[in-house]
């Protein structure tokens, strides 16, 4: 077919600082997925639109393009509204495991699409697959039955859903132009609002441990985000949350899960527990129900209980134990004081070279790798003392990891026991 556009000319636009017509978007996303505009024209368009920008509607057509290359969920006829949450990744965020069965115990369904952790960050169908026949692979009749039946699902994505972005995140990350505040806002919500949810909460980490370490880029890209979903009719409200240091006291995969059963069960650390609350009662209100209160949920069973038929639905043993690491080795403290930093970044590069984590996105994980903080900044520790646990089965890898971790733990003789840092440092709405 001959087309009706050219690539140098849309290329130029952007590069000279103009504005992108929506037929150019329009054109540009479908004729990139259909293999007409070649990579390295789109890498230049990319290129420009990092150092460039783009405004509101031009970010919202470029949203609307990358959902328009693909096929789109509906949940209408579900008889429970649906409430979905997406975190932009970091250390030790297991938030998602617990929160789904949270916020389902109230009858709001979470259909939960999830993603595989690549580099420092973890992604939580790695996290769930240490669960003895648990499966990520659903399909959309699978997910619509058990969405239905337990109220909540987590599992991969359909190749389906926004094809265009598959190829363009790819593209983007082997051209220095992950980056750009609207490749990544479009990025993450053409899958969102492809997927049919009613609402959305977004939760944008910043921090060292995060993708964004700039407290106002990161309040750029919710801001962002937060419009291209009210702009597609989806309730959408974003929490800025903190990750200077990694989210409870365990980072890896099956670590992760035995975490996250502890909160379930009533328990956990605090900061899991605080966000986990946090989130779920942005879900429900955005669901219709402001005044449900998830803290209750998860102290009574009720969560759990949905946890466990959640788990059975897609094939896990709820009852099997966890994998074990083959080896442990410890990371004791240097001196007597109080722990006034603990890098989460340094944490989760660590974790990921003992094997929690893969570099490509077809290498393996091993299930029982990871690390396990016995404190946070803020506690008062003594010389000797056990600061962190490193597991993994391939002990060779422990030089590596304890490299990752130089310079990561601050330890202030002087200092008086503080209290923590805020979690949640921001909520931004329309």
């Amino acid at each position: 077919m001959s087309e009706q556009l050219d690539a140098v000319d849309v290329i130029r636009t952007k590069r000279d600082k103009g504005r992108l017509s929506d037929a150019q978007i329009d054109w540009v996303v479908d004729a990139y997925t259909r293999g007409v505009v070649a990579e390295e024209q789109m890498a230049a368009l990319a290129m420009a639109i990092l150092l460039n920008g783009m405004d509101r509607a031009e970010i919202a057509r470029w949203t609307g393009a990358m959902i328009a290359s693909g096929e789109r969920m509906d949940f209408s006829g579900l008889s429970r509204p649906t409430a979905d949450k997406h975190s932009t990744g970091g250390v030790g965020d297991k938030i998602t495991l617990p929160l789904a069965p949270l916020v389902a115990a109230f009858g709001v369904a979470v259909p939960q699409l999830s993603g595989r952790g690549l580099g420092h960050t973890g992604g939580t169908l790695d996290k769930l697959e240490a669960i003895p026949g648990w499966r990520a692979a659903l399909s959309n009749d699978e997910m619509m039955t058990q969405l239905e039946d337990v109220g909540a699902v987590i599992c991969q994505a359909g190749s389906g859903l926004a094809p265009a972005d598959r190829k363009l995140y790819a593209l983007r990350d082997v051209t220095s132009t992950v980056e750009a505040i609207p490749l990544i806002a479009s990025s993450i919500m053409s899958k969102k609002i492809a997927e049919g949810t009613g609402s959305l909460v977004l939760d944008v980490k910043v921090g060292s441990g995060a993708f964004m370490k700039d407290i106002d880029r990161a309040r750029e890209l919710a801001r962002t985000m937060v419009e291209l979903g009210t702009d597609a009719g989806v309730r959408t409200v974003a929490l800025l949350t903190d990750m200077e240091t990694p989210l409870g006291l365990t980072a890896g995969n099956g670590l992760e899960v035995r975490e996250s059963v502890e909160v379930l069960a009533g328990g956990g650390p605090a900061d899991v527990v605080e966000l986990t609350v946090a989130l779920a009662r942005e879900m429900l209100t955005a669901a219709g129900q402001p005044d449900a209160d998830p803290a209750a949920a998860l102290a009574d069973g009720r969560a759990m209980d949905v946890w466990r038929r959640m788990i059975a639905a897609q094939g896990g043993d709820v009852d099997a134990p966890l994998p074990v690491a083959k080896e442990t080795e410890q990371v004791l403290a240097s001196s007597d004081g109080v722990l006034t930093g603990l890098d989460a970044y340094a944490v989760g590069v660590a974790a990921w070279r003992l094997g929690a984590g893969r570099a490509r996105k077809e290498d393996p994980v091993q299930a029982a790798a990871g690390i396990e903080l016995h404190a946070k900044p803020g506690d008062r520790v003594r010389a000797g003392q056990p600061l962190l646990t490193l597991h993994t089965d391939t002990p060779e890898r422990f030089g590596r990891a304890r490299e990752a971790l130089e310079g990561a733990v601050r330890i202030d003789q002087g200092a008086a026991a503080a209290a923590p840092r805020p979690l949640v440092l921001d909520r931004i709405g329309e």
